[in-house]
């Protein structure tokens, strides 16, 4: 009963209109307050020391820098501009730039909004000048910037790393191939479309020569240098991620300087940006280690496993409510804030149907994609629908909905085999 008085405050707040973090905080405080009455507070001082005193979440605020610095530099724009060369002749033309270039920049952001918008202040009014189908455009650089949080190095699997004690570098390791392949699923539904219906994007007859392979080459270099660094020193055992993080921020301020934008500005604006992100970000941890303290003090996951086991419930069948509860939440709520506040609930019933939790960490995180994209309130619709005014969210949402189909049959891809997920793991670390 608890529970539900709980979980019905929380999502009565949130649709109230109360910040993720302080529905969040107000919620747990009172579910506390429900089991133990106000001796149960006494340990909220060590809750908090241990959601602050953590070396893995210290990965969260560099990764955020170095995607600042390389944001507030322009450099997306070289990047895509980079990209563009190798794509221009495929059925579908530039769109392809816009997953390619997302994945790319995926790859060193570690967050879905810093890539949207960046691939969508480059890309949206130039495509929809020249000629492209506003809402596939639109369609293809929602979806291209989900693969922020899937893509390695990635901010969501930190966080889901730290509420369920896995390893960093095996998630990382894990989201790669399935990024990868839903990448080219984004890639392979354009080609078809064009195909049907080739007025949605004009053909380019233009044949890029050997110099202007070259040039862009030059601008897609740095980028995957810096991405090889990053994950290299991960996978090799070289770095942890927090390390990797200061080597990548490192990293983007030498690239800001070749390509001569480093100044003292871009860098104070980049903190600046990097502390407003990463505060939100670790504040919504802070508050949900709260309302996991209050879940693990109520033994609500301990009472779920038992639900579970009685009503002979399968693995397969228990997943598939998870997904319809994650696209629920998503219309109203950050991915974040639901890794936060379920994954804690769930986790000991995923491990009593012998889940793999790193498997898990991939299925959660292109959960939290499907989340970004589900209107009303996915936030990357607003992301993209801002980035020109010639193209409202209606539109964002229309040209979404392919792709919104896509990432769900991917997810049941990924149940049926998931080797797509383990497989680099075991291949890395053994």
């Amino acid at each position: 009963m608890e529970a539900l008085l709980a979980f019905g405050l929380l999502i009565g707040l949130i649709l109230g209109g109360m910040w993720v973090q302080f529905a969040v905080a107000g919620a747990g405080l009172v579910y506390i307050y429900l089991l133990g009455g106000f001796g149960g507070f006494r340990a909220l001082g060590m809750v908090s020391w241990g959601a602050a005193n953590s070396f893995t979440l210290a990965a969260i605020p560099l990764f955020v820098l170095m995607a600042e610095i390389l944001l507030g530099s322009g450099l997306a724009g070289r990047l895509y501009n980079g990209v563009a060369p190798f794509m221009r002749r495929l059925p579908g033309g530039l769109m392809h730039t816009n997953i390619a270039g997302s994945g790319i920049f995926a790859a060193i952001s570690g967050g879905s909004a810093p890539t949207a918008a960046a691939m969508s202040t480059v890309a949206l009014p130039e495509l929809t000048k020249r000629g492209y189908d506003k809402r596939l455009v639109a369609g293809s650089l929602a979806a291209g910037g989900t693969l922020g949080i899937l893509i390695p190095p990635s901010i969501t699997m930190i966080i889901y790393a730290t509420f369920t004690e896995t390893s960093i570098a095996r998630l990382f390791a894990a989201g790669l191939l399935p990024g990868i392949l839903l990448a080219l699923c984004y890639m392979g539904f354009i080609v078809a479309r064009v195909l049907l219906n080739p007025k949605l994007a004009p053909k380019s007859d233009e044949r890029a020569s050997l110099g202007d392979l070259g040039r862009a080459l030059l601008d897609i270099v740095p980028f995957l240098l810096l991405i090889v660094i990053v994950l290299g020193s991960i996978y090799g055992g070289f770095a942890t991620p927090t390390e990797a993080g200061a080597v990548g921020t490192i990293g983007a301020i030498v690239i800001a300087g070749i390509y001569g934008k480093l100044s003292l500005k871009l860098v104070t604006d980049a903190l600046s940006r990097t502390v407003r992100m990463s505060g939100n970000i670790l504040f919504i941890v802070f508050t949900s280690m709260i309302f996991a303290y209050a879940t693990a003090l109520s033994g609500v996951g301990e009472d779920l496993v038992g639900m579970l086991e009685e009503a002979n419930v399968s693995r397969t069948t228990f997943l598939l409510i998870i997904m319809v509860v994650f696209a629920i939440l998503g219309c109203f709520m950050e991915g974040l804030g639901m890794i936060a506040i379920i994954v804690p609930v769930i986790f000991p019933a995923l491990l009593a149907l012998e889940v793999d939790p790193i498997w898990f960490g991939v299925f959660v995180v292109i959960l939290v994609e499907l989340g970004q994209l589900t209107p009303p309130l996915g936030v990357i619709l607003f992301v993209v629908a801002s980035s020109s005014d010639k193209v409202r969210v209606e539109d964002v949402i229309m040209g979404t909905l392919p792709f919104f189909i896509i990432i769900l049959a991917f997810m049941l891809l990924l149940i049926g085999f998931p080797q797509i997920a383990l497989f680099l793991p075991e291949f890395t670390f053994g």
